[in-house]
């Protein structure tokens, strides 16, 4: 049996790896690609040839030197961590993953053509895994931003290109489409997971973290993030997100996620059964609560097992304020994209027969593992 392994993509591998400058110059044409992009970009699409001179004096990989596990082992030197990331805006912020800068204070960026430059970490965000980092020297006579599109317009089967340096193989292209948006990308020990994420068939490695996923007119439509080995699964941020939250990093640092703090799953035919509730019932079944959480504060239900030993689950959240939610997925999408810290949200709650409603005032998330569930 095949085992699944989700690749976090940071590319931690100890490079002997020569770099080979392109040739290629940052000329005014590609300004002027880019302009005409703008100017354009709803209007057609490109080719993939086009595309590709069109975007990547613009894609940066990004370098993090990490020191040894164990400096007194019999392997003392350091180890380098590789990813990608794109020009945000012409000031020399760059956008990429926060797992490729995590830990590091400075990074190096190389451009296509060989230029090389260093990076302050400006801001990052975990639970969103996205980064912003600053290029140290003169910007002047950078290349033009990518421009972010809108990731809201995507559809199943569009056409999307990701642009990276997997496995330190600079400005590598790799096609394929939308295979499904609106996916539920889980993050790390913390049980936070991304929502909306895009999953896409285009390939993508070890070294395209942080990466753009553009659709065909050269729009950042997602920030490549992970994959899924063996099966050809790539997922990324998507750009809606990214507008969200870079603008904020930029200015702040950081940026605080609205949390409710409860565990959960879909209701399903079997978990109805279960439950003994009607399976046409839709929503999220609470299976645990974190203590002191705006949740459990105020007054929802987790599981619990009864005097058989069999477990019961808690209350069924049908909607938050007025809207339907289906699976685990509209509940953190709704709340991430709707709500703030110390907002009010109404959850009404199946319980008992009856159909309640519970208002909560939402939290900052905390950095400490609280579960390894997916939770919100």
């Amino acid at each position: 049996m095949s085992k699944v392994i989700i690749n976090r993509n940071n590319g931690t591998i100890v490079l002997m790896l020569i770099f080979l400058a392109s040739g290629t110059f940052f000329g005014i044409a590609n300004a002027q690609n880019l302009d005409e992009a703008s100017n354009s970009s709803n209007n057609k699409s490109l080719s993939l040839n086009d595309l590709f001179e069109l975007v990547e004096n613009s894609i940066v990989q990004v370098t993090k030197t990490m020191p040894p596990a164990n400096p007194y082992g019999p392997d003392k030197e350091n180890s380098t961590a590789l990813g990608s990331g794109f020009i945000y805006n012409d000031k020399g912020y760059i956008v990429t993953n926060n797992h490729v800068v995590e830990n590091a204070e400075v990074v190096d960026i190389t451009f296509i053509n060989g230029d090389r430059y260093t990076a302050n970490i400006t801001g990052t965000d975990p639970f969103s895994d996205l980064a912003v980092i600053k290029i140290n020297e003169n910007t002047t006579g950078l290349p033009k931003p990518l421009i972010v599109g809108n990731s809201s317009a995507l559809r199943v089967g569009d056409q999307v290109v990701a642009i990276g340096n997997p496995f330190g193989l600079d400005s590598s292209m790799t096609t394929g489409i939308v295979s499904q948006i609106g996916r539920l990308l889980s993050i790390d020990e913390r049980g936070f997971s991304i929502p909306n994420a895009i999953q896409t068939d285009a390939l993508i490695n070890p070294g395209n973290s942080g990466g753009p996923l553009l659709n065909m007119k050269g729009e950042v439509i997602g920030v490549n993030t992970a994959g899924i080995f063996p099966g050809g699964i790539g997922l990324a941020v998507p750009s809606n997100t990214v507008l969200r939250i870079i603008p904020v990093l930029m200015e702040e640092k950081n940026y605080t996620h609205p949390w409710l703090g409860v565990t959960g799953n879909t209701l399903t035919a079997d978990l109805a059964k279960r439950e003994k509730v009607d399976r046409t019932l839709k929503g999220v079944i609470i299976d645990n609560l974190v203590r002191s959480s705006p949740a459990d504060l105020a007054g929802l239900n987790g599981s619990n097992i009864n005097q058989y030993g069999e477990k019961r689950g808690g209350d069924i959240v049908t909607a938050v304020d007025g809207k339907q939610i289906f699976k685990m997925e509209d509940l953190i999408s709704y709340l991430e994209l709707n709500k703030a810290v110390n907002e009010n949200a109404t959850l009404s709650v199946y319980r008992d027969g009856e159909i309640i409603d519970k208002q909560v005032t939402l939290k900052s998330r905390p950095l400490a593992p609280t579960t390894n569930q997916t939770q919100n």
